[in-house]
This record gives structure tokens, sequence and C-alpha cells, in this order.
């Protein structure tokens, strides 16, 4: 990911507080393949999902998303099925962190959320902050950038990766 951090996708629209068991449930967490968790996802908030989504598709939520256990399988299965960003009115502490650890791009974007529907196509520019809906109106919305050492996890694959390269460089 290098700037202009351009992003565009198909978006999948949930409600609000919606759980960590939603988004992978508990039964699955003993998978360790990533087709195996992808094949699981948001599998307790729409069966179709999985079966559904296309690399670069976008997840837009309501408040508090991914709250209840702390589970990074959660954010991983959201990854592993294509899923490179999620747009939130704002998500619970420990998933939000997670999705930053695992390389997925969270925004907190509530007038954005407002605005779209189910399957509107999302063109998402990080450097400017806006997601615009291309499929409609045109409209944009900004969002609460995500600080720059952040970004720079989110660009190295996540924390793991970062740590690693910054280890090997020492």
């Amino acid at each position: 990911m290098t700037p202009p951090y351009l992003f565009a996708g198909k978006a999948w629209k949930f409600g609000d507080n919606v759980s960590t068991d939603e988004i992978l449930p508990v039964r699955y967490m003993q998978q360790i393949e990533p087709a195996q968790l992808a094949s699981h996802a948001m599998e307790g908030a729409d069966p179709f999902f999985a079966k559904e989504v296309k690399e670069g598709d976008i997840v837009v939520a309501g408040e508090n998303f991914g709250y209840g256990s702390s589970r990074e399988q959660a954010p991983l299965a959201l990854k592993y099925s294509g899923v490179r960003i999620i747009i939130a009115k704002s998500f619970a502490r420990i998933f939000y962190r997670n999705a930053i650890n695992i390389g997925l791009i969270p925004l907190i974007a509530p007038d954005a959320v407002n605005k779209i529907k189910p399957g509107d196509l999302l063109q998402i520019n990080l450097s400017e902050g806006t997601i615009t809906i291309k499929n409609r109106t045109e409209q944009s919305s900004n969002f609460q950038p995500i600080p720059e050492f952040l970004l720079r996890f989110i660009n190295q694959g996540g924390l793991m990766p970062s740590l690693i390269e910054f280890l090997a460089s020492e």
C-alpha cells in the first residue's frame, strides 16, 4: 500500500453491535488455515457473506463493531475473506487494535455509514480522508484519520511484520 492509498469495493452493510462471535462463531476458533477462517467470516450475521464476498469488498457497520471477547481470529477471518477495509460508526477498542495488528483498515465514519446502502460501490482515499459512493450520487463523506504510525503498521501487513522489519534494520 503506497500513497495515495486508494481502495474500491462493494459495501456489505451490517447493523450495530456486531460481536466477534457473529464475525467468527466460537466453534471455528480452532481453525488455523486462512481459507477455513474465511469460509466462516460473518457467518453469525449473514450466512451468505463468506460465499459471496469478493476480494476488496468493504464491511460497513454501525456502532460497537467487534465487541465481545478478544479474538484475533475474527479480524483474520475478514482479512482472509478478501475484506481490506471496515467502515463503522464505532469499534470495540480491542477489535480496532486487533484489526490494525493484522493489517486490516478500520475507519470511523458515522456520516458515511448513514449514507451507504448494501451493495454500494465505494471508493476510499486514505490520503484525503474521503469515502465516495460511486454508483449513486458520487456523494463523499470524511472519516477520522488513521495516525501515520498506524498506517505504517498496516502498510507493512500489521504489527508483527512491522516489528520484524524494525528488528532486521537494527
